[in-house]
């Protein structure tokens, strides 16, 4: 399963680990889903949201 967002689709971003000799080395930044129980459509679905979406109000708790 892809870890993004099924509301707005966000997903994983790169970015760089920088050591204090500034070594670089490549990272991940993931975001931080949650599994709900999403009231879509009149209808209750199980769903991996980010965050985001639930502070926004983008999606109503079921």
């Amino acid at each position: 399963m892809a870890k993004r967002c099924a509301i707005c689709g966000r997903g994983a971003q790169s970015g760089s680990n920088i050591s204090h000799a500034h070594n670089v080395t490549k990272r991940k930044f993931k975001i931080n889903l949650q599994a709900m129980r999403v009231k879509i459509d009149g209808k209750i679905k199980k769903l991996l949201v980010c965050t985001k979406c639930l502070r926004s109000g983008k999606v109503k708790k079921a």
